[in-house]
């Protein structure tokens, strides 16, 4: 049990029903400052005072320790992985080693960000969208995904196209190098998901940029992937959104038109900054803080409607719709520990989603977000790093942050 949710919830039905936190109290025969300490997540009901509360409220017990929740959507990029070790990265026309070939590993936003949220909480339900082809990495995806408890009945299988794969060119100084086939990523579009039928409460999608239909332009809305996100937003969900970091440099003609309809918007530096055409960096390779924020006030200034979310590797930042912006540094992870770092984006976002679900405050969500990326660390692929949600909180008494 989650006395954060727990809480969360009988604060909600309490005020439902329009009692006090000293009625309530008095019914159940307890302190105010008892039921005051369950609504703050400090602590949740013995298991004896469930029934009675159920019964006060007119709800199962099991709406009251879950709430209304519906869980996560997660849609866009299904790829597969290839991890090669490598001694160095060549320049053109030169050789390097291949040391060793890692097994199979699932990539993308949909793998990578349904399962780091099930590792976190296998009690949140997880639906995933998108495409994959008729063949042997297809199948092995979908077996990784359904064995982690995820919900698959609504990928589609492509004809004409293999599944989307990456080559990973990894050296050892973790540093990553990516070769990708869009595959049957390039035919998901917008008629495989039926925004009617959806049931969850955060519906999230990437990456924008590798997403060839969604990416198209459309009179109305600048792009398609706009026009869908208003679709969902109509139905009452919350719209969440990421990108990749693109060399086309398309992301004012990609990015921004989707920022009206996207309630969360979670990115790194580079794709917040490039996106509104300003450095993220100074030339010595330090974060231009203040070319980050106002990229930030600008995504805001575009439509987001909560929140924009930006990770580097050294810190995070957020920004509320009031342009309120706090940040965290990231944990201080001994490089000898460090196995790889492919997939820590996504692990960072799925720890935003996480806390986005369950209501944290902005610093929480940083905090939460920034541990979890900092599991992912831990693991040579994309998601063997992930630990539970109170295994991810330890990480705050083991590490410092810089």
């Amino acid at each position: 049990m989650d006395a954060r949710s727990i809480g969360a919830n009988i604060t909600a039905l309490r005020k439902k029903h329009g009692l006090t936190q000293l009625a309530l109290a008095e019914r159940l025969g307890v302190t105010d400052k008892a039921v005051s300490r369950w609504e703050n997540g400090q602590g949740y009901p013995d298991i004896s005072f469930f029934p009675r509360l159920a019964d006060i409220f007119g709800v199962t017990i099991d709406s009251l320790m879950r709430g209304d929740k519906k869980g996560i959507a997660i849609a866009g990029n299904i790829v597969l992985d290839i991890v090669k070790n490598i001694t160095e990265f060549p320049t053109p026309g030169m050789l390097t080693h291949i040391t060793k070939t890692e097994p199979y590993a699932v990539g993308g936003c949909v793998s990578n960000v349904s399962i780091d949220l099930r590792r976190m909480d296998p009690s949140i339900p997880v639906t995933v969208y998108g495409r994959v082809g008729i063949d042997e990495y297809g199948r092995f995806i979908i077996s990784v995904l359904q064995r982690e408890g995820i919900n698959t009945d609504k990928i589609v299988f492509s004809k004409e196209r293999p599944t989307s794969y990456s080559d990973v060119m990894s050296m050892p100084s973790g540093e990553r190098t990516f070769f990708h086939e869009r595959g049957a990523n390039a035919e998901f579009c917008p008629e495989d998901i039926d925004a009617g039928k959806l049931w969850c409460d955060i519906f999230h999608i990437g990456y924008l940029l590798l997403l060839d239909v969604f990416d198209m332009p459309d009179k109305e809305y600048g792009t398609k992937m706009a026009r869908f996100l208003n679709t969902i937003q109509r139905a009452g969900i919350k719209t969440s959104i990421d990108m990749v970091s693109d060399v086309s440099m398309r992301y004012g003609e990609i990015v921004i038109p989707a920022l009206k309809y996207a309630d969360y918007v979670i990115i790194n530096e580079i794709e917040c900054a490039t996106a509104w055409n300003l450095e993220p960096r100074h030339p010595d390779g330090t974060l231009n803080e203040e070319n980050i924020i106002l990229a930030m006030q600008k995504c805001i200034d575009a439509g987001v409607g909560e929140r924009v979310i930006v990770h580097a590797k050294e810190r995070a930042y957020i920004m509320n719709t009031k342009k309120e912006c706090t940040s965290v540094n990231s944990l201080n992870i001994p490089k000898e520990s460090i196995k790889g770092s492919v997939g820590a984006g996504d692990a960072f976002c799925a720890g935003c989603l996480y806390a986005l679900y369950n209501g944290y405050s902005d610093r929480e969500i940083l905090e939460f977000a920034s541990m979890s990326a900092a599991c992912n660390l831990f693991g040579a692929d994309s998601i063997s790093g992930m630990r539970s949600k109170n295994e991810i909180l330890q990480l705050a008494q083991k590490y410092e942050r810089l």
